[in-house]
C-alpha cells in the first residue's frame, strides 16, 4: 500500500507571504489540478483575494475560509472593473497591512496585465511577488490534444492577442509570413477581420483552425474547422469566451491524439 507524500519538506521551503505585500498569482486555465504548489500556498495564507472572471470556483474553494474575496473581472463588451481602480485597490489593501492575493486566470504576465500591476506596485513602494501559472495558450490546448510544437510540424509558435490596443494595429500579414502556428487570445469578436487579412497575406484557406472554449474545465468545447470557413463555423457552433483560437498545422494532430 502506498503512503501519502509528505509535503513538509516542500512547504518548509515556501517563501513567507508577508502582511502589506501583494502576490500576483496565475490560477492556470481552470482545472485546480494545474495550480502550482506556490499558488496553493498563497491561497492558504491570503487575507484578501482579488480575482478575475477567468478564475474558477474550484480554484477559489481552495482558499482559507477567513479570506475576503473581491471580484475584479473583465469581460470584453460587458461592464468591467477598470484597470486603474483594480491597481489602486491592491495598493490600498496592501497599505492596510493585508496579505493581498491578486489571482488571475492563466499566467499573470501572459495577456493578464500583471506587468502593469507590478509596475504600479513598484512605483507605490509595495512589495510584491509573481507566481507564474499555466497559460491557456499552452496548457489548455495541450489538454485538448493540440501540442504547441512537434519536430514534424513547427519550429516556432506565436502567442498573441486577437485584439489591438486603441492606438495600435496588428500586422497580420507579418505573422502569416512566419508560417508558424498562431495561438490567439480574445480573438473571437475580431475573427471576421482577422481571417481575410491572413488569407490575403497568403495563408491557405484550408489551414486547420481550432477553437478551445473554457479549456480544462468540465464545460470545455473544441471546434475544429479550416481558416476559410472559421467565422461561419464559429458562429454556427455558438463559440463563446473564454476561447483560445489555434491556427496552423498543429491543429491536425488532435484527430490522431484524441480520435473520435
Amino acid at each position: 500500500m502506498s503512503s501519502a507524500i509528505d509535503l513538509g519538506p516542500l512547504t518548509s521551503r515556501m517563501p513567507a507571504f508577508a502582511p502589506g505585500s501583494v502576490w500576483l498569482v496565475g490560477a492556470g486555465p481552470g482545472d485546480p489540478g494545474l495550480l502550482t504548489a506556490l499558488a496553493i500556498h498563497a491561497l492558504s495564507l491570503a487575507d484578501v483575494i482579488v480575482y478575475d472572471a477567468l478564475v474558477s470556483n474550484d480554484v477559489l474553494s481552495l482558499a482559507r475560509s477567513q479570506a475576503a474575496r473581491e471580484f475584479a473581472g473583465k469581460r470584453g463588451g460587458k461592464p468591467s472593473a477598470r484597470q486603474r481602480d483594480i491597481t489602486e485597490r491592491l495598493i490600498e489593501l496592501a497599505r492596510g497591512g493585508k496579505r493581498v492575493l491578486r489571482l488571475k486566470g492563466g499566467d499573470p504576465f501572459v495577456f493578464g496585465r500583471g506587468g502593469e500591476e507590478a509596475l504600479a506596485l513598484v512605483a507605490a513602494g509595495v512589495p510584491y511577488r509573481v507566481v507564474p501559472g499555466i497559460t491557456a495558450g499552452l496548457g489548455g490546448i495541450a489538454l485538448a490534444g493540440i501540442p504547441a510544437t512537434t519536430r514534424e510540424t513547427n519550429q516556432a509558435i506565436t502567442l498573441m492577442t486577437g485584439h489591438s490596443a486603441a492606438d495600435a494595429e496588428i500586422d497580420w500579414a507579418a505573422f502569416a509570413a512566419t508560417k508558424s502556428p498562431l495561438v490567439l487570445y480574445m480573438a473571437a469578436n475580431n475573427l471576421p477581420k482577422i481571417v481575410p487579412e491572413l488569407i490575403a497575406a497568403g495563408m491557405a484557406p484550408d489551414t486547420p483552425v481550432a477553437f478551445v472554449t473554457k479549456a480544462t474545465t468540465p464545460d470545455e468545447r473544441v471546434v475544429v474547422t479550416a481558416l476559410g470557413r472559421a467565422v461561419e463555423d464559429m458562429l454556427a457552433a455558438g463559440v463563446e469566451a473564454p476561447t483560445i483560437t489555434v491556427i496552423g498545422s498543429i491543429v491536425g494532430l488532435r484527430r490522431l491524439l484524441i480520435p473520435e
